[in-house]
C-alpha cells in the first residue's frame, strides 16, 4: 500500500512566529554591514534565500549575492535566540496540533494498514525557513515531535520553492524506501507560492486561508483542496488523504 508524504508550510500555516522576523533580519544586516536595514522583502511563501538577495539588493548593497551565505551564517547564529523569542510571543494557530496528532496514527509502515487506510503517513516540512529557524520554531511550539525533519526541504536549499519539492521527496524517499511521486506528496501552506509549487512538482495541493492571502487569491492558483483553517481535524484529513482517512479513523476509533 502507497503512503503520504505531507510537506507542512510553517509560518501561518502551522505556527504564528510572533511578528519577529523582520527584527531578525535587521540584527543580522547590521552586524554585517554596520548599519541599520531599510526595509526587508517581501517574505510570504519565499525562501530566505531569495528573501536575503531582495533585501540585499534594496539595501543597496554591491554583489548581494556574495553575502547571501553570510547571512545565513547570522541567522544561524542568531537561531537559539530567536526561539526564546518565538516561545514567548508566538502561538500555534488554531487545529494544527489537532491535525498533526491525528496524522501521526498513520505513521507505522505501510504492511501494518489494512486495505480501508491512506496507509503510512509521513510528516515533514516544506518551508522557505532555513532549516536552524524551522527547528527552533516548531520546537519552541511544541511541534517538532510530530515532524521528521530530515524528511523535508528548508529555505537554505535553494531559491526556488519548487525545487524544495524534489529535494523532499529525495530525502523522504531515501529515508523510508517509499515512492512518494505524484499526489502521495501533499504540499500544505497558506500562499499562492506554495500551491504552485506543488503543482509543478505534480504534488497534491492543500491551500489553508490562515495567512495573508485571501481565499480567493489561493482559489486562483488553483489548489486541489481549500481550506479556512486546520480546526476542523476531519475536514483537514479529507483534504490532505482523502475521505478514507475520516472513515478509517471512525472505524478504528469504534473498534477500539
Amino acid at each position: 500500500m502507497r503512503g503520504h508524504l505531507v510537506l507542512w508550510d510553517i509560518d501561518h500555516t502551522l505556527i504564528n512566529a510572533g511578528g519577529l522576523s523582520h527584527h531578525l533580519y535587521g540584527v543580522v544586516f547590521a552586524g554585517l554591514f554596520g548599519r541599520e536595514l531599510p526595509a526587508v522583502a517581501p517574505m510570504a511563501g519565499r525562501t530566505d534565500r531569495a528573501i536575503i538577495l531582495d533585501t540585499l539588493r534594496g539595501a543597496g548593497i554591491g554583489e548581494p549575492g556574495r553575502h547571501v551565505d553570510a547571512f545565513i551564517d547570522g541567522l544561524t547564529a542568531q537561531a537559539p535566540q530567536f526561539g526564546e523569542r518565538v516561545r514567548a510571543k508566538g502561538r500555534v494557530l488554531p487545529g494544527a496540533a489537532e491535525t498533526l496528532t491525528a496524522l501521526s496514527r498513520f505513521s507505522a509502515p505501510a504492511a501494518a494498514f489494512d486495505g480501508a487506510s491512506p496507509g503510512r503517513v509521513v510528516q515533514s516540512v516544506l518551508t522557505g525557513n532555513i532549516r536552524p529557524l524551522a527547528e527552533v520554531k516548531l520546537g519552541a511550539l511544541g511541534l517538532a515531535g510530530y515532524l521528521d525533519l530530515d524528511a523535508g526541504a528548508y529555505g537554505d536549499a535553494h531559491e526556488d520553492r519548487v525545487e524544495l519539492v524534489r529535494l523532499a521527496r529525495r530525502a523522504a524517499a531515501t529515508a523510508y524506501h517509499e515512492d512518494f511521486s505524484g499526489e502521495a506528496t501533499v504540499v500544505v501552506g497558506d500562499t499562492p507560492f506554495d500551491v504552485r509549487a506543488a503543482l509543478a512538482g505534480r504534488a497534491r495541493a492543500v491551500a489553508v486561508a490562515t495567512g495573508e492571502s485571501t481565499a480567493a487569491e489561493l482559489a486562483a492558483a488553483g489548489p486541489h483542496a481549500l481550506l479556512p483553517d486546520l480546526a476542523d481535524t476531519d475536514r483537514v484529513l479529507a483534504a490532505i488523504l482523502g475521505p478514507a482517512a475520516t472513515k478509517y479513523e471512525t472505524e478504528a476509533g469504534q473498534g477500539g
